[in-house]
């Protein structure tokens, strides 16, 4: 898949998550099977930039390419202006956040508020892309299909954001006011990959390799965004990838290798945040990862009393040791069907 001027390798994207999505996250996911991955949201804000936070995710120390980082913010000039300083720090693709539907973001107006206030979303996409385009960084826009049932203006924007130089647009199947309740619709999506000729990608409810074939088929997508699938279960890519390549399943991967998996992923996870911060952050991945699995509740409270990294991976270790002994194969988790049965009917 073409964007700018990259070749993407495969057509499943990495979704952009709040306090998910860190660079190694990032990379974990496409060691895994995804072809491209989108960082946290990074504020407009300048006098946040030389914060932690911000330092953190706009920090991509080997990083495989293209980059990209998204921006949220509701001033014009403030959006390009981190667009550039973002470019500065190794970014090569800029995405647009209107898309987040958290309280502390909408109640500023940004992320999927500013669906509500359409010259504005276009004033956004134009600096950005004014800035970004004389230095060769395509722009993106990630949205969902509006604010409300009443307000679902996601085509009316999408062929706005497309007229104004945006090279692909990422459509989250449910409103701002579901948040991530109910069940996503994909057909406010399909109108929009109708209505535009940039590459548009399907967002929302996306939980399975079934699943993914049956929003393609719903929407006409030329890609698939996941996000909170992935958590706990970064494979889901190359699962994914493997069943729409070959028409057949491919086995859960075999427990020792989600073991090494995850303890790899925790050392680079220590890397960034250090170890105080990273041992109490890496709790939910840790609990993402053995959630509905034999024994998971139990392991997941006794981890989190855990203070330290060493006492943290010896016990993700023996956990999965154990595990292995009856189980050479992950145990399947039947969530990841939920709601194909919704979809079909």
């Amino acid at each position: 898949m073409q964007l700018g001027p990259f070749v993407l390798p495969n057509r499943l994207f990495v979704a952009p998550m709040a306090g998910v999505t860190d660079r190694p996250f990032r990379q974990l996911c496409r060691s895994l099977g995804a072809g491209y991955a989108v960082s946290e949201m990074v504020t407009s804000r300048k006098d946040l930039w030389a914060s932690l936070k911000t330092s953190r995710r706009a920090d991509h120390t080997g990083e495989p390419g293209p980059i990209a980082v998204q921006i949220a913010g509701t001033d014009a000039p403030m959006m390009a202006e981190a667009a550039a300083y973002n470019i500065d720090r190794g970014a090569q693709i800029i995405d647009i956040n209107m898309g987040c539907p958290a309280k502390k973001v909408c109640t500023k107006w940004a992320g999927s508020a500013l669906m509500r206030d359409e010259p504005l979303a276009i004033a956004i996409v134009e600096a950005v892309v004014a800035v970004c385009a004389p230095r060769g960084v395509p722009v993106t826009l990630k949205m969902r299909t509006g604010w409300c049932d009443a307000e679902r203006n996601a085509v009316v924007l999408a062929r706005a954001a497309e007229s104004a130089g945006v090279a692909m647009l990422t459509v989250h199947g449910r409103t701002r006011e579901q948040g991530y309740t109910g069940c996503a619709e994909y057909d406010t999506i399909a109108a929009v990959k109708a209505a535009v000729r940039v590459p548009v990608v399907a967002n929302g409810d996306i939980t399975s390799a079934a699943k993914s074939r049956l929003v393609l088929q719903r929407t006409g997508a030329d890609a698939l965004m996941i996000g909170r699938a992935a958590m706990g279960r970064p494979w889901i890519f190359r699962e994914i990838a493997h069943e729409l390549a070959t028409g057949h399943a491919l086995p859960p991967p075999p427990t020792l290798d989600v073991q090494r998996w995850l303890v790899d992923h925790l050392q680079q996870h220590y890397g960034l945040y250090g170890e105080f911060t990273g041992v109490r952050s890496a709790r939910k991945h840790i609990g993402w990862a053995v959630r509905g699995l034999p024994g998971g509740e139990a392991f997941r409270q006794a981890m989190n009393r855990l203070d330290d990294a060493r006492a943290q991976v010896d016990a993700v270790t023996a956990y999965f040791d154990h595990l292995a002994l009856d189980h050479h194969l992950l145990p399947a988790d039947d969530a990841a069907n939920d709601g194909l049965m919704a979809l079909q009917a």
